[in-house]
Parts: structure tokens; C-alpha cells; sequence
């Protein structure tokens, strides 16, 4: 049998991609449906879930992803090699609504096929997931940005072509089994294996209207989405944008913002994020609501004390990507019942340079930590930026072992306060 297509045959590489993608759709939706039914039991408070819950999940996802991106790369495949191939015609070109139908489900079918699998893959690369794609390049994307919105975004594109992908695999299959049943034709004889040859008809349908078709029907799914909000950031993705420092004064105010007093330093701007192993892959987030009342001298007291300093951080905020749920649970740091971290320490001369020597209090645990940091004072303005690592344990975050999270957790800060 020919490698390549003829006017009334199909090649052994089309109908080889064909069967392929065949087999990758099929596997990759139903792994979809099951992943996500599973993460929304996981993520309902009213439904007991275990470690073994997450594993399980993480696992069909990330499965669920790399057949996708392998449907990707090998749709584009297929696409390329049929661009260099004769098509054979239709075998019911004289039925111009029919054969019009057929060519815009072929239209849809190819368009999804590049479509679903993209937005999906680029939904995983902007946010921060637990699941990775198992292969060795990487989980990011180029000029892709680590974006709640984008991502949000993307899940809504992903899931309303997800399902012009199915309509249009369904129309498909129905067609086939209308052809090979009804029509007792060869239209899908001729693409199993072996050689089978069918005259098409003398009339053919056009490519354009088709393909204007196919557009209007993306066009409507599109709409439909933006409609429901599926394409909007949610709020509290809309929240997370806000300034990382809770201010206390705020725009809406009319009062000048309060200049800080003897040794009193405002903190202006600032961040204050963790990074967490799960499942082998570092997940990153951010606190957007704490404050910081900070007092310091350049010259130390008679106890060697430069100041002191005292972080209160509203728990609920925390975004940690598609885990943010899981994070501030009961079983983790429990926001509902333990809203606020509080640190509270001294800054003192260490062995390398200044230390912030205190206690770190999480879900009611009192932990003593010391965060070593580097401090810059230029008119008046200082630049600090230091990093803890603390073990979750410690504080009766998650489990005892590591499970599906590691023990460590990394807690970095940078901010900018003005001094009196």
C-alpha cells in the first residue's frame, strides 16, 4: 500500500495519523472528565479526601496534559503532511448539504486539534500546578507569564473548544457509521488498513464556505463563554493584583498617609511569598494582605538590639496556584480557624550581617526562627530582602511525613519602607 494519498485511496501515513489521534482523543477525555470530578471532590470541604486522593489526581492530570501536548505536536503533523497530499474527493460530493457538513466538522476537527491541547497547555504554563507534564523540557512556555487571569483565561478557552472538539469528533463518527451503514458506501472502508480504492463523485464542495463555517461556530462557542464569564478573572484572581502591602491609609482617604516617627519605618512596598515541593516540582505563591510594624536605629542599644520588628499576615490571602484551596484548608494551614501568622522578633548583629531573632507563630504553633536579611538605607529609604527556611511540621501543617508535599518550606520577603 502507498505511502501517500491518492485522488481515491488514503496512504498508510494518513491513515496511520488518523488512527492515532483517534486513540489519543478517546483516552484524553474521558482522563480529563475524571481528573477534574476527582480535584472537585478534593477541593469540597463537605467531602472527606486523603493523600492518596491527591496522588491519584495529580497523576490523571498530568497524564490527562501529556497526551494533550502529544495530540498537539501531532496534530500539527498531520497537518503539515496533509497540506502535501492529494485529498481524496467525497463519495457524496452531489449531496451539497452533507458533503458542505462534512467539510466544516473536518474544519472544526483540525482547528480543535491545534486549539484544545494549546490553550490547555498554556493554561498549565501561567499558572502554578502541582501536575506536571511528564517530559523533559520543562513546564513553561515562552512569553507565557505566570498569571492567575491568564490562566483563568485559558481554562474557560480550554473548556468551551473542549467541546467543539467532542461535538465535532461525535458529527464525525456518526457521519462514518451514516456512510458505512445507511449509504453502504466505502467512505470509511477506505481508511482502515489495506488498500481500498472509491470513485469519488464528479462534484465536490468548495473549501471557503466550510471553512467560514467552522469559524462561525468557534465564534459562537467564543461568545458564549465570554457570556457566562468564562473568559473574566475571577475576583479573588482580581484581588491577588492588588498591592502585596495592606496599606493603612488608602486611596479612598483624603488624609495624607502618617510619616513615621523616631526609628519608625512605613513600609511602602513589598512582597512576602513561599515556595513548596509537590510531587517534585516547586510551587511558588504569595501573601497579598500583611503588615509590618518595623522600628530600627542604625546605632544598636546597650543589649546590642538595632529594633524590633512585627509581621502580621492574613492567611486567607494566600495564592499558591491551582493548590491555594488545598493550602489554606483545615488540613494545611487552616485560614477559617487560624486567619492570622504572626512573626515577632529582634534585629540584632549576627555572624554575618543582621538578623531578624524571634518566634514565628502559624496555626496557634510557636516556632523560634531567626531570618538572616539584607538591609540598604538611602535617604531615607531601605531596601530589605531575606529568606527563612522552615520546616511545615513544626507548626502542624499537612501531615506528619512528606507525602505529596515536602516538610521544607522556603519564605522569602523584599520591601521598601521610609524611615523618620
Amino acid at each position: 500500500m502507498s505511502l501517500s494519498n491518492s485522488n481515491t485511496t488514503y496512504g498508510t501515513v494518513t491513515k496511520s495519523f488518523h488512527w492515532l489521534t483517534a486513540l489519543l482523543i478517546l483516552s484524553v477525555i474521558p482522563l480529563g472528565i475524571i481528573a477534574n470530578n476527582l480535584a472537585y471532590a478534593i477541593n469540597d470541604p463537605q467531602v472527606a479526601t486523603t493523600d492518596a486522593d491527591i496522588s491519584r489526581a495529580a497523576f490523571l492530570f498530568s497524564l490527562h496534559k501529556t497526551i494533550g501536548v502529544t495530540i498537539f505536536f501531532v496534530a500539527l503533523l498531520r497537518i503539515m503532511w496533509a497540506v502535501t497530499q492529494t485529498k481524496p474527493g467525497l463519495l457524496n460530493g452531489d449531496n451539497t448539504p452533507e458533503a458542505m457538513a462534512a467539510e466544516t466538522v473536518h474544519w472544526l476537527l483540525y482547528g480543535s486539534l491545534v486549539l484544545v491541547p494549546l490553550t490547555g497547555w498554556i493554561h498549565h504554563a501561567a499558572t502554578t500546578g502541582f501536575a506536571p507534564i511528564w517530559w523533559p523540557f520543562g513546564q513553561s512556555l515562552p512569553f507565557v507569564p505566570k498569571d492567575e487571569a491568564l490562566a483563568h483565561q485559558m481554562a474557560g478557552l480550554h473548556y468551551i473548544l473542549q467541546w467543539v472538539l467532542v461535538g465535532s469528533v461525535a458529527l464525525h463518527i456518526a457521519g462514518a457509521l451514516k456512510h458505512h451503514v445507511i449509504d453502504g458506501d466505502a467512505t470509511l472502508r477506505r481508511m482502515l488498513p489495506g488498500r481500498m480504492s472509491a470513485e469519488p463523485t464528479e462534484q465536490q464542495p468548495g473549501h471557503a464556505l466550510p471553512f467560514m463555517a467552522a469559524l462561525i461556530v468557534w465564534g459562537v462557542a467564543l461568545g458564549t463563554a465570554s457570556a457566562l464569564g468564562w473568559l473574566k478573572p475571577h475576583e479573588a484572581h482580581v484581588e491577588t493584583a492588588a498591592p502585596a502591602v495592606e496599606k493603612t491609609q488608602t486611596a479612598e482617604t483624603a488624609e495624607p498617609v502618617v510619616a513615621p516617627g523616631d526609628n519608625q519605618w512605613i513600609v511602602e512596598t513589598g512582597t512576602l511569598s513561599i515556595a513548596v515541593t509537590q510531587l517534585g516540582s516547586e510551587v511558588k505563591g504569595s501573601f497579598a494582605t500583611w503588615t509590618a510594624d518595623i522600628t530600627y536605629s542604625e546605632t544598636p542599644d546597650s543589649n546590642g538590639v538595632f529594633g524590633s520588628v512585627q509581621v502580621s499576615v492574613d492567611v486567607a490571602s494566600l495564592t499558591l496556584g491551582s493548590v491555594t484551596s488545598n493550602a489554606t484548608g483545615a488540613d494545611f494551614l487552616d485560614a477559617a480557624n487560624h486567619p492570622t501568622a504572626l512573626f515577632e522578633a529582634q534585629i540584632i548583629e549576627g555572624e554575618t550581617g543582621l538578623v531578624a531573632q524571634g518566634k514565628l507563630t502559624i496555626k496557634g504553633a510557636e516556632v523560634p526562627v531567626a531570618i538572616p536579611f539584607e538591609l540598604a538605607i538611602t535617604d531615607g529609604l531601605a531596601d530589605a530582602q531575606g529568606q527563612l527556611t522552615v520546616d511545615r511540621r513544626d507548626f502542624g501543617v499537612g501531615g506528619s511525613d512528606e507525602g505529596n508535599v515536602g516538610a521544607s518550606v522556603v519564605i522569602s520577603f523584599e520591601l521598601t519602607a521610609r524611615g523618620g
